[in-house]
């Protein structure tokens, strides 16, 4: 009976070794390809604590320079941001952050209230996959699996990519329990310009209201805050396409209002930043460039520090060590990206 329990053991250590292997080599890697989806998972190989954490969607990972929030006020932050982050995917995100750390700020963007319902697997996937095994991880699946999705797969995403197979690149394998980081605390650098143009006129729409499952989760947003004693902060990021309504920002003004939040519009505030359309966006104004990013954290920096308790850190361990790391990452990057694109 003993040989036969110890045979048993070692055909499921054998067995879950195995599986372990499949999954860690037939996961997309994102490096070469969609390097979005690398930025969730890249959140737990920081070494320091943050002060300021922010949440949500393009609109923040594109936008928003930590090493110059850093380099010019002393914050460290960070940026758990991911391609269409929907707003119970930024809530399950959020507590799960809270397990690791509890920052001063959560910094929260808002454009996710539009969208009501799972919009697609390829964007829960560059969502989720990344997330640690944890209870969020389970109700952030349950909470944005389209019908046609399994949730097995997603605590086994071998059965999700094995017919990735006939797709296997050399950086599967060289990556396949280390990569090299593709963002900086979060944040996706692009210094390529593209000017905006003529923008499409915004579409009306049937409804305005956002729908009462966004304004759940952005309650259980506040809530959370509230019972860790971190500030929320909401923002709506520069962004000149897809359209922000005026109904959808009187919503937000109104909820902050009501919930006595700081609500900062950069719509508005494009000129106050100083953004210049056509010098500091990648993609026609849709989002922010390196040059566009580090002009919005300027400003920002300066706020945070006179409206949130933010603390200039510099000098102080450990984040002067590990702060000094990154700047020479971040700095190497952008020569690297700068001499590549010309810029």
């Amino acid at each position: 009976m003993k040989k036969q329990a110890r045979a048993a053991a070692l055909w499921c250590t054998v067995f879950a070794a195995a599986l372990l292997f499949l999954n860690a080599l037939f996961m997309p890697k994102y490096i070469s390809e969609v390097p979005e989806g690398a930025l969730i998972a890249e959140y737990y190989q920081e070494k320091a604590p943050h002060d300021v954490v922010f949440i949500g969607d393009c609109e923040v990972y594109e936008n928003f320079s930590p090493d110059v929030l850093w380099r010019e006020y002393g914050i460290p932050s960070c940026i758990r941001g991911s391609a269409q982050q929907l707003i119970w995917q930024s809530y399950y995100l959020l507590k799960e952050t809270l397990r690791y750390e509890t920052p001063r700020t959560v910094v929260f963007n808002v454009l996710s209230m539009q969208y009501a319902e799972p919009q697609s697997e390829a964007y829960n996937r560059l969502n989720l996959d990344g997330m640690r095994f944890s209870r969020e991880k389970l109700d952030a699946v349950r909470a944005s699996m389209t019908p046609e999705e399994s949730f097995l797969s997603y605590l086994f995403p071998f059965l999700r990519y094995h017919d990735r197979w006939q797709d296997l690149k050399a950086e599967d394998f060289t990556a396949l329990f280390h990569r090299d980081l593709v963002s900086d605390s979060g944040y996706l650098m692009n210094v390529q310009v593209r000017p905006a143009g003529e923008i499409p006129a915004a579409r009306p729409l049937p409804d305005y209201d956002f729908a009462p499952v966004c304004w759940d989760y952005l309650n259980r947003m506040a809530d959370l805050c509230a019972s860790h004693g971190v500030q929320l902060v909401l923002i709506k990021a520069p962004s000149l396409y897809p359209a922000w309504y005026d109904e959808w920002e009187a919503q937000i003004e109104s909820f902050a209002e009501t919930h006595g939040l700081p609500y900062i519009n950069f719509l508005e505030k494009a000129d106050t930043v100083g953004i210049n359309y056509a010098e500091d966006t990648y993609d026609g104004g849709l989002h922010l460039n390196l040059y566009g990013a580090e002009k919005m954290s300027h400003w920002f920096g300066a706020w945070l520090m006179e409206n949130t308790t933010a603390q200039d850190r510099r000098g102080t361990e450990p984040f002067e060590s590990v702060w000094a790391e990154k700047s020479a990452a971040y700095a190497a990057r952008k020569a690297r990206l700068e001499a590549e694109w010309g810029a």
